[in-house]
């Protein structure tokens, strides 16, 4: 659901709207003074931003039924709750059984409102004057899409021909990485994510990416860079996320790691960077030379690469987005000088984050391809990447 903000005053609730074309006014604020055309706009631009977000988020996983079932809804907290009782009657027409609402902080006149809508309502704390929800928090900052994203791809399973394991990098008594491994039944290849700055091996991104590369046969690993107190560390001074030798240490342990583990020793490798990732990732595959064949770079920095550059091997792929103009200018400067096989593919109309409709898809699609064609496994792979043209 959406909320639809008082024309000036965009924080002020004159009603809001939920998927299936439900909408919810107001009365009390629409009567300080607005058109129905500025109503209108409002539905049309919230309409379209629940759209976008239901792609964004939903990815290729259908809806899920909530015909029969309970449901609970959760907000940070209710001032006018219109946004609330849009979900209500969003979900009285998917016929849930009972939805419950539960939120920490609310209006007491909006709690008790909310028992009429619902059929259950708990509202931990109901101050009186209550002003807005946010004053109630310490930390009011705002969730971003990607960690929405990071969020439910966590809970989505793997497919039923692939099997998941959380693993555990030990590459020094202080040095502890986390790590996801996928494979797919019969993979001969293996594909190893280096995430960007201020990332972590549940990047939303990367993950898309892995699951169309698991769809044609490979085994992916993506994992974190960065210790947990690293990553606390690194909020705060960012002092990391461009300590490329220090990433490709850790790259390097993690391929040592795979071709010593029982699933992964006989598997072909590659490695797939993004942002500063990809410049680890191109230092690692000049460090071995031997393990790394392939390279694919999205929206990366392999111009951080530096001197390992000339020496890369391995078969690389660039990828940027045509409106990330900074770094499509580093993209090709740094072609120029890896000697390998190497390619640069341009995504119209694509920025930095490949966020705009049918983006991501095409980096999918890129890189299936050129993983497929230079592992050392590329029977495996062909009878399945029509499906990702």
């Amino acid at each position: 659901m959406r909320k639809l903000g008082f024309p000036g005053h965009e924080e002020l609730a004159m009603g809001a709207i939920a998927s299936g074309g439900v909408r919810v006014l107001n009365p009390d604020v629409v009567a300080y003074g607005v058109t129905r055309e500025e109503i209108e706009r409002a539905t049309e631009r919230e309409r379209r931003e629940i759209e976008r977000r239901e792609r964004l988020f939903r990815s290729d996983r259908p809806p899920i039924g909530v015909s029969d079932r309970t449901v609970i809804l959760v907000d940070d907290g209710l001032a006018t709750g219109s946004t609330m009782r849009a979900a209500v009657r969003a979900l009285r027409q998917q016929k849930a059984a009972r939805i419950i609402v539960a939120v920490p902080i609310a209006a007491p006149s909006t709690c008790a409102e909310m028992e009429e809508e619902a059929d259950e309502v708990i509202c931990t704390a109901t101050p009186e004057p209550f002003h807005a929800v946010g004053l109630w928090y310490e930390d009011f900052t705002q969730t971003t899409d990607e960690e929405v994203r990071e969020l439910l791809d966590r809970g989505t399973p793997a497919e039923g021909n692939v099997t998941e394991r959380e693993i555990e990098l030990v590459l020094h008594p202080r040095v502890r990485l986390g790590g996801n491994l996928a494979v797919p039944q019969g993979a001969r290849g293996v594909i190893l994510f280096a995430h960007g700055s201020g990332s972590s091996r549940f990047s939303s991104r990367n993950r898309f990416v892995a699951k169309a590369l698991q769809k044609i046969g490979l085994a992916t690993l993506l994992m974190d860079l960065l210790t947990a107190a690293e990553e606390e560390a690194e909020r705060f001074t960012r002092h990391l996320r461009f300590d490329i030798e220090l990433l490709a240490d850790r790259l390097a342990g993690a391929v040592a790691w795979l071709s010593r583990d029982e699933q992964t020793r006989h598997f072909a490798a590659g490695l797939f960077g993004s942002s500063t990732g990809a410049a680890a990732a191109l230092v690692t595959a000049a460090r071995e030379p031997d393990r790394v064949s392939a390279v694919v770079s999205r929206g990366g920095r392999p111009d951080l690469a530096g001197e390992s550059l000339p020496r890369v091997r391995a078969a690389t792929l660039l990828i940027v987005g045509g409106a990330d103009d900074v770094v499509l200018n580093l993209n090709r400067r740094a072609l120029a000088t890896v000697q390998g096989e190497k390619r640069l593919e341009i995504v119209p109309g694509a920025t930095h984050l490949f966020e705009e409709p049918g983006a991501l898809e095409v980096v999918a699609a890129l890189a299936a391809r050129w993983f497929a064609d230079h592992l050392n496994a590329i029977g495996t792979f062909l009878p399945h990447l029509e499906e990702l043209q």
